[in-house]
C-alpha cells in the first residue's frame, strides 16, 4: 500500500483551474520527482498535500488516513515535512538557534527562566546531531541570514528533518545554485532521506535522474507521464513538451 495517495486531485482559484484531476502514488522509501514546464502545478501539488491549500475536489491519504484539508501543522505532526522554493528561515538568529528553535518547537517546549536552555541536555544534543547531519555544524555561530545561498538551503533541509518525517517534501532545492553547490546539495539529500520517503519538485534534470527512483511529468495541471527514470528518458510524450527543451 502506498504510503501517500492523491486520488483526482483537482485546484482552481477564483474560476482558473490549475489542476485537473491528478492521480500520485509514492511507496513507502521511494524517492519520487515531481517535473513538468513552469506553470504545471507542481508547486500547487505540494501546497494541496501539506495543507496551504485545500483542493476544490479529490482526497490525500497518508498512510490510508484522509488528510484532505487538515491543517498544515496537524499534517506537520503526523510525519510528512517540506521546503521551500524561497528559502524559509530565522535569518537574524545564529545557526545554532535556528536548530534549537526548531526541536523545542517539535516537542512542543518553551523557554522557562527556571530551567535555562543551557541545561537541557538532550535538546542541545539532538540540535548538535541536526547540525552535524548537514554539515553545519563549524557554522554553528554564524547567523543564518548571512550565509552563502547554498549553506541556507542546507539550514532550511536541517530545520525540516528535526520533525523526524517519514515523508519529505522538497520544492525546488537547488534553485540558484552553482555546479558545485549542486552537487553538494544532492549528496546532502541523498544523505538525509536515507531510509526517507522523498518527493521532489526540481528543474535540474541531471538532479532528477541522480535521485529519482520514479519520475512523474506534469503538463498543466494533468499527469502527462509517470514511471521508472528511463521510461520517462524515452517517452516521446516527454520529449516532445518537456525533456526536448531541458536535454538533449
Amino acid at each position: 500500500m502506498a504510503l501517500l495517495e492523491v486520488k483526482d486531485l483537482q485546484k482552481d482559484f477564483s474560476g482558473l483551474k490549475v489542476l485537473f484531476g491528478i492521480d500520485l502514488a509514492v511507496e513507502e522509501g521511494e524517492k519520487h520527482a515531481i517535473i513538468g514546464p513552469n506553470g504545471a502545478g507542481k508547486s500547487t501539488i505540494f501546497n494541496l498535500i501539506t495543507g496551504k491549500y485545500v483542493p476544490s475536489r479529490g482526497k490525500i491519504f497518508f498512510r490510508n488516513r484522509d488528510i484532505t484539508g487538515l491543517p498544515p501543522h496537524r499534517i506537520l505532526h503526523s510525519g510528512i515535512a517540506r521546503s521551500f522554493q524561497i528559502t524559509n528561515i530565522f535569518r537574524s538568529m545564529t545557526i545554532f538557534e535556528n536548530f534549537r528553535n526548531a526541536v523545542l518547537s517539535k516537542r512542543k517546549l518553551h523557554y522557562n527562566i527556571f530551567s535555562p536552555l543551557s541545561k537541557m541536555g538532550d535538546i542541545v544534543e539532538e540540535t548538535e546531531k541536526v547540525m552535524s547531519l548537514v554539515g553545519l555544524s563549524e557554522k554553528r555561530n554564524e547567523l543564518a541570514g548571512e550565509l552563502a545561498h547554498g549553506h541556507q538551503r542546507a539550514l532550511e533541509i536541517g530545520l525540516t528533518m528535526t520533525m523526524d518525517p517519514e515523508l519529505i517534501l522538497l520544492d525546488e532545492p537547488t534553485a540558484g545554485m552553482s555546479k558545485s553547490e549542486t552537487l553538494e546539495m544532492v549528496q546532502l539529500i541523498e544523505r538525509v532521506t536515507e531510509r526517507k520517503t522523498l518527493i521532489i519538485v526540481e528543474h535540474d534534470m541531471d538532479v532528477v535522474f541522480s535521485l529519482a527512483s520514479r519520475i512523474t511529468v506534469i503538463y498543466y495541471g494533468k499527469v502527462l507521464a509517470s514511471g521508472a527514470p528511463e521510461e520517462i528518458r524515452s517517452d516521446l510524450r516527454v520529449k516532445d513538451v518537456y525533456l526536448g527543451r531541458e536535454r538533449n
